[in-house]
């Protein structure tokens, strides 16, 4: 790469691409936990999410020896166990049996810990799926419900807020079943970085309730009639609720990265090869089409008035998107936000990637999607009309077919969404 790529057109790909890497490697887990991981030992460590495995070699390093247990994605590069630790992979984002099992073995392993002892939880996006222990209905039934809601658009908030309703770890359900000492770090992938929506929030008090839980159902139309009983029984309280604010005194939990500082890093990154970044927001959530339109406004914005801000600029965004599925096609949130960019901007196009700081974007091998000055016609001529790949939320295949597909496979983190667009 030259040694100032702001400067040259041809290299303006690169930069992007440059920029979510170096910003994923300037804040792995292992930075990330490195401050904290300091004091008494722990006398079990416990990590789950898609940074588990990352996450809990880091604390091995730092107490070496120490027995602990690790719930990853499957699909996560090298799922060997470090001496000492033990590695039950699961399945994201429906669980599944392994899921299960590796939740019965976390509640046994912290259920028999003492009241003198330490308990360390090491929490990551996507701990929700993979820790997962059904209460009050079958796996098969709580795989259909979270898939209902996906499809149909939820937020990660209700969908978490269902959950921890039908699981006997989300909602501080885990933190309840020991009588240790726990101290829960957290890596947030949610708008707000609020820690009881982070994986449900296994160690964090839970002011939702059974209430609120059915009124999700009820809002998407979601009919799943086992798990509505459940929940209904819940309101008239014949199940106990989830623990509430003020019922967890032997928990510390402590957010120690997040979106906000994928961006910051990713904003360092690019000052350091010379080109100027501002990061609009690390909280911008809706439908991807939507929140597409807004960026789309603001390139044109930038490019006609030279406001809000002056060219040549990168304009750093991040959040999560939602995306209301109607058709059959493959990919994710990010590819489907850069094709409603396309859409957006036409024939003027822009420089832009969009990925998922995971390295999986929905259902596809991609982690997200550039876009090029040139992509709706180099699109057009290879006969692909971005319309019609919209209307079947095909947005992977749109990209892969026109070479301009990120694939990185799993990162081995997850900061939630990371965009980037170069405006001149």
């Amino acid at each position: 790469m030259p040694a100032d790529p702001a400067q040259h057109s041809a290299d303006r790909r690169a930069l992007l691409d440059y920029s979510y890497r170096a910003a994923l490697a300037a804040v792995s887990p292992a930075r990330l936990l490195a401050p904290y991981l300091k004091g008494p030992r722990p006398d079990f460590v416990l990590a789950f999410g898609k940074a588990a495995l990352p996450m809990l070699r880091a604390a091995l390093e730092a107490y070496p020896g120490m027995p602990g247990l690790a719930v990853p994605p499957s699909g996560t590069p090298d799922l060997s166990a470090p001496p000492g630790a033990e590695v039950l992979p699961g399945a994201h984002p429906v669980p599944d049996g392994r899921s299960v099992q590796a939740a019965e073995r976390a509640l046994a392993h912290v259920s028999a810990l003492p009241p003198e002892s330490r308990l360390l939880l090491l929490v990551s996006g996507g701990g929700s799926a993979l820790l997962s222990a059904p209460w009050g209905i079958t796996l098969d039934q709580k795989q259909a419900l979270t898939g209902a809601l996906l499809r149909a658009g939820a937020t990660i908030e209700e969908i978490n807020t269902v959950r921890k309703h039908l699981s006997r770890t989300k909602g501080g359900r885990l933190a309840a079943a020991t009588r240790a000492q726990v101290r829960a770090l957290i890596i947030s992938d949610v708008i707000g970085d609020d820690p009881s929506v982070i994986a449900s929030g296994p160690s964090v008090p839970d002011s939702t309730t059974f209430g609120e839980a059915l009124s999700v159902l009820e809002r998407y139309g979601v009919s799943a009639p086992e798990a509505r009983a459940h929940l209904a029984a819940g309101t008239r309280g014949e199940h106990p609720e989830t623990p509430k604010p003020g019922e967890l005194p032997h928990v510390e939990n402590t957010v120690i990265g997040s979106n906000r500082v994928l961006l910051e890093a990713a904003q360092a990154a690019l000052a350091a090869r010379g080109a100027q970044a501002i990061i609009l927001s690390d909280t911008f959530g809706g439908e991807a089409r939507d929140l597409a339109g807004v960026h789309a406004s603001l390139v044109q914005s930038i490019r006609q008035y030279g406001t809000p801000f002056a060219g040549p600029i990168v304009l750093l965004s991040g959040g999560e998107a939602t995306v209301t599925v109607r058709g059959d096609g493959r990919g994710g949130r990010n590819q489907e936000f850069a094709l409603w960019l396309l859409a957006a901007l036409g024939e003027r196009g822009v420089w832009a990637l969009s990925a998922g700081s995971d390295g999986i974007d929905g259902h596809s091998d991609a982690a997200g999607a550039f876009l090029t000055p040139d992509s709706w016609q180099r699109a057009w001529a290879a006969g692909l009309d971005p319309r019609a790949f919209l209307a079947r939320n095909d947005s992977g295949t749109f990209f892969a077919q026109l070479g301009d597909a990120l694939v990185t496979g799993p990162s081995g983190h997850n900061l939630n969404d990371f965009r980037a667009i170069w405006v001149e």
